[in-house]
Order: structure tokens, then sequence, then C-alpha cells
């Protein structure tokens, strides 16, 4: 077999047109044969032992050819992509041409392939970067949540106030009757959550334990079930029980009690103020690089093949059913559930997939022009810190993750932080400075 012609076309597919001997089509169907032919029944003998072409005279000439193919195809295409230096991401589109000798085969194999990539300008690019601050109000607001979080609740007998509790039975009627899905027996209702169409939980502050009320409101114009979109309903309510939220003193004991690190609520305030700076300053890094790859990706210029967009999406879809599966449920299951095709599913992650195509393409590209590799020591650090990661054995995860992978990996993340090494922090606008010095007061 052999390699005849390599020829570019379009949207960055190569075709490779691979010819292969008589002599190797002859020898690969005595293989097809071998295989299959034991299993073909022939008049006159018993079955498996007729000749290869006394089948072929009873079935056709082509009775092996599918098989003599399929036998030939691989290593002629390894061959065929190891001799053109190409590197394909996806399937061929395969096509037979005329055969350069009779009892031949020609191969022309339409494969997509890495476009070429040319960058513009990466070095000296300038972005926005948020200057991550903490506010005193933000910890407030932390340190209510986490009371939230450690309250506790206490029956009253007195009048509902907003905050309240309310355990309720409840039953809607639109123009005097009943409709579905109105209805429900001790219901525990916050007031002032929200949760219930607006006007309804406002009605029910004043009552107490044992009262009944008629709470009548009227559902929003752009409600989800059309039939009562925009119609006035009355609710029959039972009240059953008022509880209060009691919330814990925010004091030294209530730091111990949330953190096993603090001994005063200053310590447990100092924590939260560094876990606040540490998330909004890798979110701001994060923002900053998505900025600056932004750019980077407007310059490039590739002529990306679908096939390496859909290969994407096969990672993503893949990963999201493998997240589903720790939680106990299978990608089918989901899609069903969702009442989603999975065409449609797949075309969720499509712009994702490009965007991500797109930035692995940019950053090899500046890898490769900036000479960036990667050390030996960086692959031991990545294996080491994977291992303690998912608690496993560095050797273990050797096994698992390829070396080839892992470098590949690194070299793009050593890209990335080449671009941003090189990068110019654009500073927020004037108008956008001033209105945070109006209203910034950093936590202490």
């Amino acid at each position: 077999m052999e390699l005849k012609n390599t020829e570019k076309l379009e949207h960055s597919v190569v075709a490779l047109t691979i010819e292969i001997t008589k002599a190797e089509f002859e020898a690969a169907k005595d293989k097809a044969f071998k295989k299959s032919g034991k299993n073909i029944t022939v008049p006159g003998f018993r079955k498996g032992k007729a000749p290869r072409k006394m089948i072929e005279k009873l079935y056709g000439e082509g009775v092996f050819f599918e098989e003599a193919f399929n036998i030939l195809y691989p290593q002629a295409m390894d061959m065929a992509v190891e001799k053109s230096g190409i590197k394909m991401v996806g399937r061929a589109d395969v096509d037979l041409g005329e055969p350069a000798e009779e009892g031949g085969l020609t191969i022309i194999a339409k494969v997509p392939v890495e476009p070429e990539v040319e960058l513009g300008e990466y070095k000296g690019i300038e972005a926005e970067k948020e200057t991550v601050k903490v506010l005193q109000a933000d910890v407030k607001a932390e340190l209510n949540r986490m009371a939230q979080r450690f309250a506790r609740t206490e029956t009253v007998e007195r009048k509902a106030k907003k905050n309240d509790t309310v355990d309720i039975d409840f039953e809607g009627f639109v123009d005097g009757v009943a409709f579905e899905g109105g209805k429900a027996e001790h219901h525990e209702l916050t007031l002032g959550s929200g949760a219930f169409i607006p006007g309804f939980e406002d009605q029910l502050i004043g009552c107490k334990a044992g009262d009944e009320k008629d709470v009548v409101v009227t559902f929003p114009k752009e409600y989800h079930a059309e039939e009562l979109a925009g119609k006035e309903a009355t609710f029959k309510c039972k009240v059953h029980k008022v509880e209060e939220t009691i919330l814990p003193t925010l004091d030294d004991e209530f730091a111990k009690d949330v953190s096993d690190t603090c001994e005063t609520l200053d310590d447990l305030k100092k924590e939260i103020t560094d876990r606040l700076k540490n998330e909004r300053q890798e979110a701001a890094d994060a923002a900053f690089e998505e900025k600056l790859l932004d750019v980077v990706i407007a310059g490039m210029k590739a002529d990306i093949p679908e096939a390496m967009i859909d290969s994407q999406v096969d990672t993503i879809v893949q990963d999201f059913g493998y997240r589903l599966q720790m939680q106990g449920m299978g990608l089918e299951q989901y899609l069903k559930m969702t009442n989603t095709e999975m065409g449609a599913f797949r075309a969720m992650f499509k712009d994702q997939a490009e965007r991500q195509v797109k930035t692995r393409l940019a950053l090899q590209k500046v890898a490769d022009q900036e000479n960036i590799t990667v050390s030996e020591q960086e692959i031991a650090d990545e294996y080491a810190k994977m291992a303690e990661q998912y608690k496993m054995d560095v050797e273990k995860i050797k096994t698992i993750v390829a070396e080839s992978a892992l470098s590949g990996d690194l070299r793009i993340s050593n890209a990335l932080e080449f671009i941003k090494k090189n990068a110019k922090v654009k500073k927020a606008s004037k108008k956008k400075a001033e209105e945070t010095e109006e209203t910034e007061e950093t936590a202490e």
C-alpha cells in the first residue's frame, strides 16, 4: 500500500489517496474468507469446507469485499496519516476511486485536521481587572446568613408577624370553583419570603393559631398556568401554628460554634473577610483571563472543522453524564425527566465547545511561537497534586492520565500564564472609580 497523494481541501480537510495493490487486496480477501467463510453454506460441501472461489462464484465476487476492506483500512490509514504528517481531529469520510491496477483498490479518505492558526496580538494586550475589596456590609451579610443556618424556631401564642413561619391548610377557588394544584395541608410558609403569590403572605400577618381567613389575591398575568394567569382567586386558609425564628446572638460563643478555628467573633470576621477576599480574587482573576482570551480569540484566524467542535461537545456531554452518575442518575434518565432530545441537549453546549476549541488552538499557537515547554519537575508536581486530590497513588494516576496528555495541558496553562504576565491591566473608568470610592468601606 502507498500514499499516492495528499490534497488540502476547504475547512481544514485533507484528502488522502491510498493505493492498495492487487496482491495486498487478495491477501486481505483470504483473511476474510478464513474468518467468515466457515459460516457460509454451499450446496455439495459441508458447512465451512467450500473453497473461496466457489463461494465467490455462488454469492458474487464482492462477497468478501467489505470484510477485506475492514481488514486493510486501519493499517492503510495509519500509514497515510504518518507519512502525510497530518493531525486528525475526527473521522474520515471515505470513498473509493478507480484502482491503479485491476483487482487492486484505491481509497480516498477526506480527513478533518487541526487547522492552521494565525494569531493577532497576544503580547501586551489590555483588559480591565476588578480590584477586590471586602466591605463591612459583606461580612455582616455573611454573618447573618450563618446565623440563619443556626437559627431555631419556637411556637408562639400570638399573632403572626413578618418573618414568622405559619403552619397552614389552604384551598384556592376561582369563580367559586376549586382549581387543580391549589390545595395543601400543614404547609409551612415563612411570611415575607415571597414564596407565594404577591399579597398572599401579607394577609396572614396578624393571624394566630386557630384562625381561619379568606385570602384574596390576583394571579400575575405572566403566571405559568395560563388558565389562572391574571385571574382573582380566593384561598380559604386555616392557621394551625405560628413559629418565631430565633437567631443566635453574634458573639464569641457563636464564633466557636460555627468555626473550628475561631475563638472570638473578631476571629470569625477576619476568617470571613479572608475567605470572601480569596473567592473574589479567584473570580476576578478568572474574569481577567477570559477578557484576555476574548482579545486573543478575536484576533485569531483559523478554519476550524466542524468535527473538532463535535468532538468537544462529546467531551462536555460525557463529563455531564459522569457528574449525573455521581448523583445516582443516568443521562438517559435525565433527558427523559427534562423531556429533552439528545440533539437539542448537545446543541446547548455548541457555543461552549466552540469557545473551548478556539481557546486551546490559540494557546497552542502561542506556545509554539514562544517555544514554551514543560519541565519534568512540572509534570511530577502535577501528578503529585492529582494524587493528593483524588487520594490515589501517583503510579495509579499515571496509568489513568498519559504523560503526553498531561504535558499538553500544562503547556497550554503555561501559554496562558505567558499572556497574563505580558498583559496590561486597564484601570477602571473614572466614573466607575468615583462610584467605588463613594460606596467603599473596607472591612477591618
